[in-house]
């Protein structure tokens, strides 16, 4: 009864939105239809619709009206898209996937910011480095895309960051402060300079919270540089950011805690100590720099190269350890691109190769009441990983596009414990894995694309994976592959007033990685057997402008449906077999429907509800999270680069655990999200 609910409140949203567009349409011809969307996924700049692949746009206006300064919100939109926040700062980010192997950190995911990556030669990605009001955009691909972005099963995140669109060339400034519930205080500032040849742009923020629970204050100081220099044939990008980021970890507490109240901390029990006593907490300072270049060479012809760096200072004192770990990382690309064509066939071929390395110093000391005490281990990680690919897409008779692709994948670790002897480096290769990937598409009219798919998943385990929390080094870990089969429709309808993206996939994989505690509740990784991870997603987007109504300049209605009824198989822990089981910590379904209206006086209103059904919060699924339905929105007044609003998150105040510890020893699964709370602020010189 519950499945046949939720599947007619998502089939009204779309018939709401289809109606509500065709009933525009027959009123007034004078409405503007949706701007068509270009995207630069796969290394080419191609109309969203032609591409025959699964591809979410997050644009500009999604990123300024979030209700709360963080990306959970914003992706979260996405359909196919799960973004957690255990607690401020701590952000888990899935595509297409469980969260079986993050207890925290962004894994799996191939993650590039201005065409440099941010994932490192480990395998993570501290997506919580960056502020939101630094990004202007971004495009999510889904599913394996390894033959053109390297190893990942879940898929890639390209940020983007674009100069402000300033009248006029010269230097600009920006800045913005806001306050809200829970001690939460954001203050920013920028500076940019334009001009038609060179652009830079300078941004510092600074965020703090004190937090909903106990031990979840955070604190996050940035400082990043952004710029462009073209001239003739040629494009130089800069990308330079330093993050100082605090923030504390209150750890899971359990089902009754979590009733009685939600906003303690992870409670002593029996000899070990709990959250506050020891004071857990994450310190990340990260220095990072890239330079990107890009050569026209001729007409047919250009060649795109970077090379990247930083440098990671981490703590984290936990409740049986305190670790630091000093990360080193260094990275070079380069792919050469030949395009041709004529009004019936188009052809692009590109051909790179990515290496990237680190090296880290972990040390892993008692944490007495906060404080480092005797050390345990020492240990030195050398980790390295490259993959070469070759991608051809072609476009024939304005109808047909193929994309075709290969990549090889390689990656190598050495782990020296000091102290021990033999003093030898243990040594784990997994040696070159062919990940191939195919997709057609067919134009059945000007504005509507059907497409399918076939790709290779492959994702090798992570440093964090390899060598975890628990101290030991855990060689025998093997990557995790499987085939993703893949059909959508997506395009326009009603004269481009209403945006649409529909697919089903179904992705089997292999070897997969999950996470398991020890009794102490530190955390090592195992391969377990088979997942079926197969679901339909569904995207729909309406621009209504109707010049009858006075004042109204933009009303869009957005809607994203996601369907997951993943299951294992083949999957065991000891002599237990949980073949069958729902997949651990994925909802079966979760549904997003917005409201955005903007007046012709600078006035808007942006609001959506996020009905996300009950999460299996253990492999054996005896237990779960209630559903919940999470209401926020932001209301406020914009023009002439000024900016004051108010927002508001969780407005039905339900008490809900955004960011489940699954699989948690005791039962500690629940990290309560905050109760209703509220932001107010301004901001000036934006565009």
């Amino acid at each position: 009864m519950k499945r046949a609910k939720l599947l007619l409140l998502a089939l009204g949203s779309v018939i709401t939105v289809t109606l509500s567009a065709q009933s525009v349409q027959d009123s007034s011809k004078t409405i503007a239809s949706l701007e068509e969307v270009v995207v630069q996924a796969f290394h080419s700049k191609t109309a969203w619709k032609q591409l025959p692949a699964s591809i979410a746009i997050l644009q500009k206006s999604e990123f300024r009206n979030s209700p709360l300064p963080s990306f959970v919100p914003v992706f979260n939109t996405v359909s196919g898209v799960r973004m957690e926040e255990r607690s401020p700062g701590s952000y888990r980010l899935s595509i297409r996937g469980s969260l079986l192997r993050s207890p925290f950190g962004v894994r799996n995911i191939k993650v590039y910011w201005n065409g440099l990556p941010l994932t490192d030669g480990g395998g993570n990605t501290y997506l919580n480095l960056i502020d939101l009001s630094q990004v202007t955009g971004a495009e999510i691909l889904k599913g394996p895309v390894a033959a053109a972005y390297g190893a990942g099963t879940g898929g890639a995140v390209l940020l983007k960051t674009e100069a402000s669109e300033y009248e006029s060339d010269g230097h600009h400034l920006s800045g913005g402060l806001s306050g809200g519930s829970y001690g939460l205080f954001q203050q920013q500032a920028g500076w940019e300079y334009q001009s038609s040849s060179f652009t830079s742009k300078v941004q510092q923020v600074h965020l703090q919270s004190d937090g909903y629970r106990q031990q979840s204050r955070m604190r996050r100081d940035g400082l990043n540089w952004h710029a462009s220099w073209q001239k003739k044939k040629q494009v130089w990008r800069v990308l330079a950011l330093y993050t100082d980021l605090f923030y504390q970890t209150p750890g899971g507490i359990n089902e009754v805690q979590f009733t009685m109240n939600p906003q303690q901390a992870r409670q002593p029990a029996g000899i070990l100590p709990g959250a506050v006593q020891q004071q857990t907490a994450i310190h990340n300072k990260t220095a990072y720099a890239g330079v990107h270049h890009e050569w026209k060479m001729n007409e047919k012809s250009s060649l795109r190269s970077f090379v990247n760096g930083s440098l990671t200072a981490f703590k984290n004192p936990f409740i049986t350890n305190f670790e630091e770990r000093a990360e080193d990382n260094a990275g070079a690309g380069t792919q050469w691109q030949y395009k041709r064509g004529n009004d019936l066939h188009q052809l692009q071929w590109n051909t790179g190769i990515e290496w990237q390395y680190q090296f880290a110093s972990i040390d892993n000391f008692g944490n007495r009441r906060g404080v480092k005490d005797t050390l345990q281990y020492s240990d030195r990680v050398y980790a390295s990983q490259w993959f070469a690919f070759t991608q051809v897409q072609y476009r024939f008779h304005h109808k047909w596009m193929l994309q075709a692709g290969i990549s090889s994948n390689e990656q190598l670790y050495r782990y020296k414990r000091l102290g021990t002897m033999p003093m030898v480096y243990t040594t784990k290769t997994i040696r070159s894995v062919i990940t191939p990937r195919i997709a057609l598409s067919y134009q059945f009219t000007p504005a509507i694309t059907a497409y399918a798919l076939a790709a290779k998943g492959f994702s090798a385990p992570t440093l964090a994976e390899f060598r975890p929390s628990d101290g030991n080094f855990y060689g025998d870990l093997n990557a995790e592959t499987g085939w993703n089969f893949e059909i959508g429709w997506k395009g326009y309808l009603f004269y481009d007033q209403l945006q649409f993206d529909v697919s089903w996939y179904r992705f089997r994989l292999n070897n997969a990685i999950v996470r398991r505690n020890s009794a102490s509740g530190a955390e090592y990784f195992v391969n377990a057997g088979s997942t079926i991870q197969q679901g339909l997603e569904a995207m729909l987007k309406a621009k209504l402008i109707s010049g009858k109504t006075k004042g109204i300049k933009n009303v869009y209605l957005t809607s994203s449906f996601s369907y997951q009824p993943y299951r294992f198989e083949n999957y065991r822990q000891g002599n237990t077999v949980f073949d069958g089981n729902p997949l651990t910590g994925v909802p079966r379904y979760i549904w997003v429907t917005g409201v955005q209206v903007e007046t012709v006086g600078g006035w808007y209103l942006h609001t959506s509800i996020n009905a996300t059904a009950a999460v299996s919060l253990n492999d054996a699924n005896d237990a779960r999270a209630k559903p919940y339905q999470l209401l926020q929105g932001r209301t406020g007044y914009r023009k002439n680069g000024f900016e004051i609003f108010l927002s508001m998150d969780n407005g039905l105040n339900q008490v809900y655990s955004l960011g489940n510890d699954i699989n948690a020893v005791g039962r500690r699964y629940y990290n309560a999200a905050a109760s209703r709370n509220f932001t107010f602020g301004m901001n000036f010189g934006l565009r």
